[in-house]
């Protein structure tokens, strides 16, 4: 026989536990706090001017129109990089907080682990998506009768014990520095090697003649080439950019050792919730399928993509693993 105090018991105990049903149902989304909730800070750790910062405010401000909140670029230079990266690496993982690198993480990467200096690495970023594909290009003065690789490498020997030649890089551990090396490991020359803060002053000093070989993602010297202050060699790709259709690559030259993939992406501190990289992504893809971001980004030989994450952290694991052991037997040190 049930009695009243018993119906009342059981009624209470239904509800308790329809109760916590429907809270355990609506946990997850109450968990996930409004994103994003502040200006989101997109860190370029290199100088302003240069192709990572001119496709970085590209994105920054369709990014912004897409999440309805003010998306700032501030620059950060530093190391090859380094600098920057270490910031958002120790950022607050809830989004606010990006980075928008090149390929020279792969080899600052590298070069700070070879030293025993690794502040950060891949493990501490969640990639978020691959925004363009930027070609690498090597370039040197008019002033050198070469017109590739090839004729300069033969040029360099001829000009052993008669004159010092320069090669200008973003600094110890970039990819120039890590390309022009090997570069002269496989072709049999000397080079001094003169680092720069970025690549407008190293475009400068090329174009002024005070170094002879050098280069840089293919926007920045490209205006110079296309007036004829600067002379294209090579580019570092795997395949001829159609902006420049007649330019070869390095492995047509017999120098596949210098190739690598040239991209600019972005990544969030590591922890943070999969739901706000999921969005950023979607954002991201977005801005690059805009025919502004298109337009703009293609004029300086860039090809927008917008990723998958799984997509660049691939391609830089990829990267750092081929570099490393180039690396090592070089000796570069990021400084």
């Amino acid at each position: 026989m049930i009695t009243k105090d018993h119906a009342t018991r059981r009624a209470l105990v239904a509800g308790a536990a329809a109760l916590a049903a429907a809270l355990a149902c609506s946990s997850p989304a109450a968990a996930q706090p409004a994103y994003p909730t502040r200006t989101i800070r997109v860190i370029v750790p290199f100088p302003a001017g240069g192709t990572t910062d001119l496709l970085a405010r590209l994105f920054a401000q369709r990014l912004g129109e897409g999440l309805g909140q003010s998306v700032i670029v501030e620059n950060m230079g530093g190391a090859g990089g380094s600098v920057g990266a270490d910031a958002v690496a120790k950022a607050e993982p809830d989004g606010h907080t990006l980075l928008f690198h090149n390929l020279t993480f792969s080899t600052t990467t590298a070069s700070l682990e070879f030293a025993g200096r690794a502040k950060h690495g891949l493990a501490d970023f969640a990639p978020v998506s691959l925004a363009a594909n930027v070609p690498m290009l090597v370039v040197a003065n008019p002033g050198v009768p070469a017109r590739d690789l090839k004729e300069f490498a033969a040029y360099a020997k001829d000009q052993a014990g008669k004159q010092a030649l320069f090669y200008g890089s973003t600094g110890p551990g970039s990819i120039m520095n890590l390309a022009t090396e090997v570069y002269k490991r496989d072709a049999g020359v000397a080079m001094d090697h003169v680092p720069f803060r970025g690549a407008a002053p190293l475009v400068q000093e090329l174009v002024a003649g005070r170094i002879q070989f050098g280069g840089d993602q293919l926007s920045t010297a490209l205006p110079h080439v296309k007036s004829g202050a600067l002379k294209p060699l090579a580019t570092l790709a795997a395949e001829c950019t159609p902006t420049l259709p007649d330019v070869p690559t390095v492995r047509e030259l017999g120098f596949p050792n210098m190739e690598l993939r040239g991209w600019n992406g972005f990544f969030a501190p590591a922890r943070t919730p999969e739901p706000i990289v999921a969005r950023l992504q979607q954002e991201i893809a977005k801005a690059a399928q805009h025919p502004d971001v298109r337009r703009r980004a293609e004029e300086v030989g860039a090809e927008p993509v917008g990723s998958t994450p799984a997509e660049l952290g691939r391609i830089v694991r990829e990267q750092i693993d081929k570099v490393r052991p180039l690396v090592a037997e070089l000796k570069l040190v990021v400084q």
